[in-house]
């Protein structure tokens, strides 16, 4: 199973009156990465996978540690948990090599933009998702 790596830099305007990353911008964060992963990394060679459009249904966080600028950035590191037939759930973990500072989990659903309503995941999307699905890591 693959994991996308996502390099995240953090911005002096990402940090909120209390001197660490705002909680609302790890959401930010998350939809980087998310995007790097569906669209960039996605089927290429003309394939239309992905480029039709997407929403969020629901994102879940648990915020574990503070994190406060720096220079360095910060991976995002997401995987696949569940492909189902309209619908993907992705996680991540926000972290440096050796501290998580976020995991998180996003509901992802196809949506054709033209219809105005969500669509099934094609076959070749679901051959892409399935490398980089895995079961929930355990609560560490």
């Amino acid at each position: 199973m693959a994991r996308h790596l996502y390099s995240c830099p953090l911005r002096w305007s990402d940090m909120d009156a209390f001197g660490h990353v705002n909680n609302v911008v790890f959401l930010r964060y998350l939809e980087e990465a998310r995007i790097d992963f569906m669209f960039r990394l996605a089927p290429g060679d003309g394939s239309p996978s992905f480029s039709g459009g997407s929403v969020v249904a629901r994102h879940e966080i648990d915020y574990v540690r503070p994190l406060v600028h720096r220079h360095e950035p910060v991976t995002v590191e997401s995987w696949v948990t569940k492909i189902g037939a309209a619908s993907l759930t992705i996680a991540y973990e926000v972290k440096d090599p050796d501290q998580v500072y976020v995991r998180a989990s996003t509901v992802v659903v196809p949506y054709d933009l033209a219809a105005g309503r969500p669509r099934r995941i094609t076959p070749e999307e679901k051959f892409f998702l399935q490398q980089y699905l895995a079961e929930e890591p355990a609560a560490a």
